[in-house]
């Protein structure tokens, strides 16, 4: 009796102990949620507030002799849309491909090689790609420039003339994307290797072959995911500053992605932003605030998407 009495005034103390630890976790997330609204908040404000005098300014009032903000927002917001789908373009399917290599196909020792090689790339430095995309892409991607004028002219992001220092749009775009494939990797990578078991080995042995059973089985367990690595992807590019401002080549917007000009929103505010004061500063900030809303959209639009698909079968 005395026994029984001792064990459960144990179990009843660390009954009050688990429920008080609970509290304090459940409290301590609550105020990271609220620090973070919080802090988000606070910079959307201040962006506004910094902001009005640009957005409400008449013809002739701002710096440049702009007509209005948006004649002076919307050709950066083009090249940022850009460069930031030509990143997109590019690295999404070399990383699905590589994710999908290491998660199904390759040896274990080789899987985890390549997945700790192409974790690295994510811990390199911004300048570093930029230097880089400056300094060897650009010159290595002339002759393709060049290429494309002659035979892809006809194309109006072809039509030239091309670059002769390869500081242009799509090298940025190619350097982006190298910067965004660790990122989509990663995440794929990890969405992939939780498909369940059960129905992998239900397609295999109902006689699929190994690429048949992963469109059937691991894809569509994974789109949500997908496209939730794709879009923290364009995130990613959406807000590069260093990278894009060393290697473009700053000019008028065109599409013309092989020639010379086009400026993105970061790169912008990076190279006039010292130097900026009064109704400059305020052009600057308001152009953050653009990219701010953009960027906002865009992860609205992700978490709709993947709202749309949370109900998939294969994951209940």
């Amino acid at each position: 009796m005395t026994e029984t009495t001792t064990s459960n005034a144990l179990f009843d103390k660390s009954s009050s102990a688990g429920r008080a630890g609970d509290k304090v976790f459940s409290s301590f997330a609550l105020a990271a949620g609220i620090i973070i609204l919080t802090v988000l908040a606070l910079v959307a404000a201040f962006l506004v507030s910094e902001s009005i005098p640009a957005l409400s300014a008449g013809e002739g009032e701002l710096s440049g002799d702009q007509k209005s903000f948006w004649t002076y927002v919307l050709p950066l917001m083009g090249g940022t849309l850009i460069a930031s789908a030509i990143a997109l373009l590019l690295a999404t399917p070399v990383a699905v491909g590589v994710a999908l290599f290491i998660s199904h196909y390759a040896p274990r020792k080789l899987s985890q090689t390549i997945g700790y090689v192409i974790d690295l790339l994510a811990a390199i430095p911004s300048v570093v790609y930029g230097a880089w995309g400056m300094a060897t892409l650009g010159p290595l991607m002339v002759p393709l420039f060049k290429w494309l004028e002659t035979y892809a002219g006809w194309i109006p992001l072809f039509s030239g003339p091309a670059s002769s220092t390869g500081r242009t749009i799509l090298t940025a775009g190619v350097v982006l994307s190298v910067m965004v494939l660790p990122i989509i990797t990663s995440m794929c990578r990890e969405i992939f290797v939780q498909t369940p078991k059960l129905h992998e080995e239900a397609a295999l042995a109902l006689g699929a072959t190994r690429w048949e059973m992963v469109k059937m089985s691991v894809f569509p367990f994974a789109r949500a995911g997908i496209i939730s690595a794709i879009m923290l992807g364009l995130g990613r590019a959406l807000g590069e500053t260093m990278a894009v401002t060393l290697v473009l080549s700053p000019g008028a917007f065109t599409w013309n992605i092989i020639g010379s000009g086009n400026q993105t929103i970061p790169s912008e505010i990076a190279l006039n932003f010292p130097e900026a004061f009064g109704m400059r500063q305020s052009e600057l900030i308001a152009a953050g605030l653009v990219l701010f809303v953009i960027t906002l959209a865009v992860n609205m639009i992700a978490r709709w998407i993947v709202n749309r698909h949370k109900e998939f079968s294969g994951a209940n």
